[in-house]
C-alpha cells in the first residue's frame, strides 16, 4: 500500500486533529457540487473513498467495501471503528456569522492556508477556498457543524496530500507522546525536589486557596493615555481593610477576546488577601474587538499593534497609579515593586513588560515551519512579523515579579528573548492545552528563562479556557470526541490562586510565611487526592529537564 500509519488509534487521532483544525478554519463561494470522492494521493499513486460509504456508514452502522478496505488496512478494531462513526457525526451549533467574518481575517485566511495544503481540490490546488465554502454550509446545516458534514458540502472532490498528511500525522503523534513524557517527567523531578525540601504540615497551615478576610471593594478608572491617542478602562479592586505596611500592587492582563470581567473573581481573590489589582482592558485584541469582527465592523480579530499597546497599557496604568496614590490611596501604594500576571495572549504582555524581547529572526524561523502549527498559537504570534523589525524596549522596571499562566511566548521571545528575564518568573501549563500546548509554550521556555528564580507548575487536565462556561453542547463535543474528562474549574482555581499567592508574597514581600507553600511538597499536599494533579518545579530541576529532553530527542 502507499501509505502507513504505526496504529489504527494514531489514524482516529488524525481525524479527531482534522476535526478540529477544518472546524476552525473556512468559509467563501458556494460549491457548484458536493464532493462524491475523496482521493489519496501518495506521489503517481491514488486511492478513493466514496462520501457515500461515510454515509453510510454513520446513518446504518454497516462498512461499505471501500471504507473496510481503508479499517483493515489501519488494522482499526471494532472499537476504534465506532469511536471513527462518533467523530464523523458528532455536531456542534454554531453561529454562522461570526464564523465567516473570521475566516475573510487575515488570521482566519492564515489558518485556512495551512490546512487547505494538505486538503486540496486538486492535486495541486491548495483547498482554502473549498474549505471556506464547506464550513459555511457545514455552519449553516440544521443538523450542526460535524465532520461528515464538511465532507459533504466541500465543492468538489477532495484530494488528500498523503505524504505532507504523514508528516503532519507523525509530528502530531510526536507532540501527544512529548507531552505524555513531559508530564512524567516533570511530575518525577517535583517528586525529587520534595524529597530534598523540609517535611510541613500543610493542613496546620492557612489554606491558601481561600479567599481573604479583608474584604473587596471595586471601581472602575475610565483612561486615556494621549501620548498614543489611545483610551481604555480599568478595573481596581483593592481590601476594605488594609493590611499593614505599604498594600502590594498586581496588575492582571486578559487574554486575546477576552475582557476585564472576566478576571474579576481572580482580582478579588488578591484583594481579599490585601492586595491593589488593576485589571486593564486593552482595545484591539479584547472581546469589544472581537465582536466588531463578529459583526463585520473589523477584519481584524485583533490588531498586531496590540503586541507593543498591551504591554504599554500596563506601564500607562502604573503611571496612572503613582499619580494618584496619595490623592486615592492616602499613598499606601508600593508601585516600585510590583507584580504582573497574564493569561494567553496577556501572559505574553506580562512576560514583555517583565523584559523578554522580540526576537524576530527566531520568530521568522519558527513561522516558515509548517508542521509547528501544529501549536495554534502561531497562528497568533506570527502575526508580530507584520510590525516593523526593530528593537522594542517594553519593559517596565516598577515590575519586580511575573506569573504567566498559558502564555503565548516561544516562538516570539525564543532563548535570547527570554534571557533577557531578571525578576522572579513562574509559568503554568496545561497538560489539555490545545491552544498554547504546554510541549510548545511552557516546557521548552521554562529551560530558556535564565533568571534564578523560576518556577514551572503543570496542571493535569487544564485546558487553556473554562469550557463549562461556553456551554454543555460544547463539552458534550469535546468529551465525546476527545474520549477526555475534563477537571472541575474550582480545582483547577484552586490551585492558581494558592500558588499566584504564594508567588506573589515571596517574589514581592520577601515573606518568609509564605516560603513554604512555594516548594513541591505543597503541590504534593494540594493534589493528595485528586484524580488531576499539580506539579511543580523550580530552577533546581533544570539539568533533569535538560536531560530529559535530550532522551527524548534521541528516541526519535
Amino acid at each position: 500500500m502507499f501509505f502507513k500509519y504505526q496504529t489504527a488509534s494514531n489514524w482516529v487521532g488524525k481525524i479527531q486533529l482534522l476535526l478540529l483544525g477544518i472546524g476552525a478554519s473556512a468559509i467563501a463561494t458556494l460549491p457548484a457540487k458536493a464532493a462524491e470522492k475523496i482521493y489519496f494521493q501518495y506521489g503517481p499513486i491514488v486511492e478513493t473513498l466514496e462520501v457515500s460509504s461515510l454515509e453510510t456508514f454513520v446513518e446504518t452502522g454497516v462498512i461499505p467495501p471501500d471504507l473496510q478496505f481503508y479499517f483493515k488496512f489501519l488494522k482499526a478494531d471494532q472499537e476504534e471503528q465506532q469511536r471513527f462513526r462518533q467523530v464523523l457525526k458528532s455536531s456542534i451549533k454554531v453561529n454562522l456569522v461570526p464564523i465567516s467574518q473570521f475566516l475573510y481575517t487575515p488570521l482566519g485566511e492564515n489558518f485556512l492556508n495551512q490546512f487547505g495544503s494538505y486538503i486540496r481540490t486538486d492535486p495541486n490546488i491548495n483547498g482554502k477556498y473549498a474549505l471556506r465554502a464547506a464550513i459555511i454550509l457545514a455552519a449553516s446545516d440544521p443538523k450542526g457543524l460535524s465532520l461528515l458534514n464538511l465532507f459533504r458540502k466541500y465543492p468538489t472532490d477532495m484530494w488528500i496530500d498523503v505524504r505532507s498528511s504523514l508528516e503532519l500525522s507523525k509530528a502530531a503523534g510526536i507532540v501527544v507522546e512529548a507531552t505524555k513524557y513531559f508530564t512524567k517527567t516533570i511530575a518525577q523531578l517535583s517528586e525529587e525536589e520534595a524529597k530534598k525540601e523540609v517535611a510541613t504540615n500543610f493542613s496546620a497551615l492557612a489554606d491558601l486557596r481561600q479567599l481573604g478576610n479583608l474584604g473587596v471593594q471595586q471601581k472602575r478608572w475610565q483612561l486615556r493615555d494621549e501620548k498614543r491617542k489611545r483610551s481604555f478602562y480599568v478595573d481596581l479592586y483593592q481590601p476594605q481593610r488594609w493590611r499593614s505596611g505599604k498594600a502590594p500592587v498586581i496588575v492582571i492582563s486578559h487574554g486575546l477576546g477576552s475582557r476585564p470581567e472576566d478576571l474579576a473573581k481572580r482580582a478579588e481573590f488578591f484583594a481579599s488577601h490585601g492586595y491593589v489589582v488593576a485589571v486593564p482592558q486593552h482595545p484591539g485584541s479584547d472581546m469589544i474587538q472581537l465582536q466588531n469582527m463578529h459583526q463585520g465592523l473589523s477584519r481584524n480579530v485583533f490588531f498586531s499593534q496590540d503586541f507593543i499597546d498591551a504591554p504599554l497599557d500596563i506601564s500607562y496604568v502604573l503611571d496612572e497609579l503613582e499619580r494618584r496614590n496619595q490623592s486615592e490611596f492616602s499613598g499606601r501604594l508600593n508601585v516600585q515593586s510590583v507584580g504582573v500576571m497574564g493569561h494567553s495572549f496577556g501572559g505574553y504582555t506580562v512576560l514583555a513588560v517583565a523584559g523578554a524581547t522580540i526576537d524576530f529572526a527566531h520568530l521568522q524561523q519558527t513561522c516558515n515551519n509548517n508542521l509547528e502549527y501544529l501549536d495554534f498559537s502561531l497562528f497568533i504570534q506570527c502575526r508580530v512579523l507584520d510590525l516593523p523589525r526593530q528593537p522594542y524596549n517594553l519593559r517596565d522596571p516598577r515590575v519586580k515579579a511575573v506569573y504567566a499562566l498559558n502564555p503565548v511566548n516561544y516562538a516570539i521571545f525564543g532563548a535570547k528573548g527570554l534571557s533577557q528575564i531578571t525578576i522572579p518568573t513562574m509559568l503554568e501549563a496545561g497538560t489539555y492545552d490545545p491552544a498554547t500546548p504546554a510541549v510548545f509554550e511552557q516546557v521548552r521556555s521554562f529551560k530558556m528563562l535564565t533568571t534564578p528564580n523560576k518556577y514551572l507548575a503543570l496542571v493535569e487536565g487544564q485546558a487553556h479556557v473554562d469550557f463549562s462556561v461556553l456551554g454543555s453542547g460544547l463539552m458534550q463535543l469535546i468529551e465525546s470526541a476527545t474520549y477526555l474528562t475534563l477537571p472541575p474549574p474550582a480545582l483547577l482555581n484552586s490551585y492558581s490562586n494558592a500558588l499566584t499567592l504564594a508567588f506573589f508574597e515571596v517574589s514581592l514581600l520577601d515573606n518568609p510565611t509564605y516560603r513554604p507553600y512555594l516548594q513541591a511538597t505543597y503541590t504534593e499536599y494540594l493534589s493528595r487526592e485528586q484524580q488531576f494533579k499539580v506539579f511543580l518545579i523550580s530552577a533546581k530541576s533544570d539539568e533533569g529537564l535538560g536531560e530529559a529532553s535530550q532522551e527524548f530527542r534521541s528516541k526519535l
